[in-house]
Order: structure tokens, then sequence, then C-alpha cells
């Protein structure tokens, strides 16, 4: 296991746009991932709360890793769904996804996407389910 999740973190950290972000994957194992991201001023919209496609690009993200961990390599998303509960609101987001099915190479996967307040209360801002196919033919 150590070895699949040196390779995920090394993948994180080879994602340009997850750096720009200041996006942190935050824990994974062998069928699931979390990822971290503090909430700043440039990933927010016109009314103050997180932009939906900061939002997206977690849960998406999210759902990669942890498919890609259950298919035991790198992956790719061949489709993906996000239903939008409540505002991204507070100090920081937290996406956590799990493998819920997986065959030879694709997985289905569903995350949460968590708006965590400065004293710690967790509000779940949105629901993502995704396919998740192997990268490697």
């Amino acid at each position: 296991m150590d070895d699949l999740e040196a390779f995920a973190r090394r993948i994180f950290q080879s994602q340009p746009f997850s750096r720009h972000l200041g996006a942190e994957l935050s824990g994974c194992g062998a069928d699931h991932a979390e990822i971290t991201l503090r909430i700043a001023d440039h990933h927010k919209q016109q009314h103050g709360f997180v932009h939906g496609g900061v939002i997206s690009y977690l849960a998406d993200n999210a759902i990669t890793f942890a498919g890609g961990l259950a298919l035991g390599g790198d992956a790719l998303t061949s489709e993906f769904k996000i239903n939008y509960l409540r505002p991204g609101v507070g100090s920081h987001l937290i996406a956590r996804a799990h493998a819920r099915g997986k065959g030879k190479r694709q997985a289905v996967c569903l995350c949460e996407v968590i708006a965590v307040a400065d004293d710690g209360t967790e509000t779940l801002c949105a629901l993502a389910q995704g396919t998740v196919v192997s990268a490697t033919p």
C-alpha cells in the first residue's frame, strides 16, 4: 500500500492545476481519496461562495484518484455528474471519494464535498458520481 500511496502523491504533485489552486491530497487508500483546499478569495464567485468550478474540480479529481487507486494505477474520468446542495463557505473544503464498484478497466465512484466552518462544523455542499477508466490499455 505504501507504494500505491507514494504513486498517488507523485501523480498529484505533478498536476499544475492542483498546485495552482492550492489543493492537497490529504489522504488516500486502496479505494478512496481525500483532497483538501483552503478557501481563498480567488476561489470565490461574486456572492462570496466558492465557485462551482472549484467544487467540481475537487469532486472530479478525488473521484479519479479513488478510482485509479481501486484499479491499481493511473486513471482518467470518463463521465462525471455533480449536484450542488449548499454554498461552499468556511475555512476549507474536503472532497472525500470512494470507489463503490470496480471491474477490470473501470470503477464507479461517489464523492462528498464538505465545507468546513472556522469552528470545525462540516456541511455537505455537493455530491458527485463518476466513472473512472484505467489510463493504460
